[in-house]
């Protein structure tokens, strides 16, 4: 039953995301010469009885859930959840748009550096892992296993417009295109990918269709035999009768499967990753139902990330995370540094106690 409320609210995204976009009205003529411009201030808040949401489309389903829930005891209250992917997120977020930003990579250095000339404090709260997920269509049936270093040369830089066949990716692949689908680049599943897998965040080759939204992706991967793609592994879960999964090989011989047990315990290496909500900080004072969320949040994330598919996180790091909420603490645990890989969490939020 939550996976499909799940769908259905990711469903009225994708909708009133395809409708025509309203033209802004044209500037007014300037009349006198320009004055200084008024020290930046933060936008004016949402309503109070209304908390806005919007950021990574990994990350929304589990935040849509607890939305869900969280309006069912308190009907009087909305909270709608957008999709802009991380990136498009942050900027909402650091112009004093939204209250939360979810994201399915930590903050960046230029998008802290924004928040910080806009005024934006954030506390950062990690909500559930993830593990990235590689997908074929499932009429392929050369595909079980890719290895970490035969999925670099197929998306390196250098890749584009020269592997561009299966049968260039391993002897005895089939004489197909390879048609490639993929997070677009504004969104922190992009950012992660490449960063895991070529070894540097943003590096890519162009030359493959790319969506923030991963129903798009599951569209295009599902109606293509040549297919071969990558997002969240909770989109896999919601659609698996559409799909087929690829296990990984970290270059070390084991083929490795994405599963709430490999992903936990840190088998499925280098694609499983943190997951995370931000909080304007001054919004938590000003909107009391804002903190009544967030505590209800970090309350229930542990089973309503696993109804919709995501891997929980352990007891320590909700405790943490909670002890960071309730502390107020400001700041990214990653320091401005983006995406990292193998990273410990628990290691880095125990670091700040």
């Amino acid at each position: 039953m939550r996976k499909a409320i799940v769908l259905l609210i990711l469903l009225s995204m994708v909708l009133s995301a395809c409708a025509a976009p309203v033209a802004p009205a044209a500037a007014p003529a300037a009349t006198s010469a320009p004055q200084e411009a008024p020290a930046a201030e933060q936008p004016a808040q949402p309503g109070a009885d209304t908390i806005i949401i919007d950021g990574s489309s990994t990350v929304a389903p589990i935040t849509s859930a607890v939305a869900e829930e969280f309006q069912r005891e308190n009907p009087n209250i909305r909270v709608p959840v957008g999709i802009s992917g991380t990136g498009g997120g942050f900027k909402k977020f650091c112009a004093g748009e939204t209250d939360i930003s979810n994201a399915s990579r930590p903050i960046k250095e230029s998008e802290f550096e924004e928040c910080v000339k806009n005024g934006i404090e954030y506390i950062e709260l990690p909500v559930a892992f993830d593990g990235l997920s590689v997908m074929v269509n499932p009429a392929n049936d050369w595909v079980e296993c890719l290895t970490v270093n035969e999925l670099k040369k197929i998306w390196e830089p250098a890749a584009e417009g020269v592997i561009t066949n299966w049968s260039q990716v391993r002897e005895g692949f089939p004489d197909r295109p390879l048609n490639l689908y993929g997070a677009g680049v504004d969104s922190g599943t992009y950012d992660y990918f490449t960063q895991a897998i070529v070894g540097e965040e943003g590096a890519s080759r162009g030359d493959f269709l790319p969506s923030e939204d991963d129903n798009v992706l599951v569209q295009g991967i599902a109606g293509d035999e040549n297919a071969l793609g990558f997002f969240g592994l909770a989109y896999y879960e919601q659609n698996a009768d559409k799909l087929k999964l690829v296990a990984i090989d970290n270059n070390d011989g084991n083929c490795v499967l994405p599963d709430i047990d490999t992903v936990s315990r840190g088998l499925y290496q280098p694609l499983s990753r943190p997951i995370f909500i931000y909080v304007n900080r001054a919004r938590v004072d000003e909107k009391p139902i804002l903190d009544a969320f967030i505590d209800f949040y970090l309350d229930n994330a542990k089973v309503l990330s696993r109804e919709v598919g995501y891997v929980p996180l352990t007891d320590e790091i909700y405790e943490l995370a909670k002890k960071r909420y309730d502390n107020r603490v400001v700041g990214s645990i990653y320091a401005g540094g983006g995406s990292q890989v193998g990273v410990s969490l628990a290691d880095l939020l125990a670091a700040e106690q």
